[in-house]
């Protein structure tokens, strides 16, 4: 039997301690990055938080209103040319960002639909990156593509983080298991606490003059904070995009009592667009139903409130210094949840 014996953290198990600070205001913060990315060469400027490609968040409508505030969109991958041809090619395209899984029909829907998006980057979704042929379909998709930038996940340890990259991609998706709606932690047993993910397979990307994702495990504003000082260069969000009106006119189901949320490999998903659970797998995720939330604008600012207020209690004028500010405590209990949570 083999143990490692460092403990691995999550969210909860850390606060980010203050400093002294120069800074006045939330109003001073600049939240904006500029990057440039390693294998594409491309430049992307924006806010690195990102709509996840799961139904009822990567939506055209949804990329539409992040696009307005200079955040981007994973889009889910089951959109169709049909449907690309419906709407205005976005006068942002790199906030708009197709995915598809590591199979050759959805490369070919791909190249169809790209005349429709002019798309900057491409997201190449699969739930296990760490299979032999992962990589391989990056080189793949590199050699053919040579200025697309190329997101690829998931993944979860520094060593598979340096493979994708080297295989080409330019920014790779963090995250095993973390999502409010997976259960593959708890149906496979594997899976590393996000925030050491974060940490370590930061390290290795930046290493290597790569990107990462912080996909999944956020709950609240500070978790988004903690994921960027952490050495997130994107945190990708899912839940906490949940339930808003730019979701809800979808495949997404709609109830009396609320909004259908549900992970990408639950029964539900898989009953409507798989036909069903295959009889050699189980569901990893699950469904949930949630209130609805409104606009989605009023969560977003009040996310880059939280995180603009994060940068002044260490110093960070920019998000940019944000990581360089941060130093982590470990507590045994971050909140007091007398009144409840939220």
């Amino acid at each position: 039997m083999r143990i490692e014996e460092d403990v691995k953290l999550d969210f909860k198990d850390v606060l980010i301690k203050p400093k002294r600070s120069r800074l006045r205001s939330r109003g001073d913060v600049n939240l904006i990055r500029d990057y440039h990315f390693l294998n594409s060469t491309n430049q992307w400027h924006g806010i690195p938080i990102m709509a996840s490609n799961m139904d009822g968040i990567g939506t055209f409508q949804m990329a539409d209103a992040l696009a307005k505030m200079q955040m981007p969109t994973c889009l889910v991958k089951y959109y169709t040319k049909e449907d690309w041809k419906k709407i205005d090619p976005p006068i942002h395209p790199e906030y708009y960002i197709p995915s598809i899984g590591a199979n050759d029909n959805d490369l070919n829907l791909f190249y169809e639909i790209y005349e429709y998006c002019k798309c900057h980057f491409l997201c190449i979704d699969v739930a296990n990156g760490y299979g032999e042929y992962f990589p391989t379909f990056i080189s793949k998709v590199r050699a053919n593509n040579p200025v697309l930038t190329i997101i690829a996940g998931n993944v979860a340890t520094p060593e598979m983080t340096e493979q994708l990259i080297l295989s080409g991609a330019d920014i790779v998706k963090i995250g095993i298991g973390p999502g409010s709606v997976c259960t593959t932690r708890l149906q496979t047993g594997v899976g590393i606490p996000q925030l050491s993910a974060i940490a370590e397979c930061a390290d290795a990307a930046h290493g290597l003059k790569g990107h990462i994702i912080a996909d999944g495990g956020c709950t609240c504003p500070g978790d988004i904070a903690k994921a960027f000082g952490a050495g997130a260069d994107f945190v990708m969000l899912g839940g906490m995009l949940a339930g808003h009106r730019e979701g809800v006119n979808t495949i997404t189901p709609a109830y009396v009592e609320g909004i259908s949320f549900y992970g990408m490999s639950s029964r539900a998903a898989n009953i409507l667009h798989n036909g069903g659970l295959k009889e050699y797998r189980s569901s990893e995720g699950k469904e949930v139903i949630i209130p609805f939330k409104g606009e989605v604008e009023n969560t977003i600012q009040n996310i880059l409130g939280g995180l603009r207020s994060a940068c002044t209690y260490v110093g960070a004028e920019r998000l940019k210094d944000f990581a360089l500010c941060t130093t982590f405590i470990k507590v045994n209990h971050q909140a007091n949840e007398v009144y409840g949570n939220g």
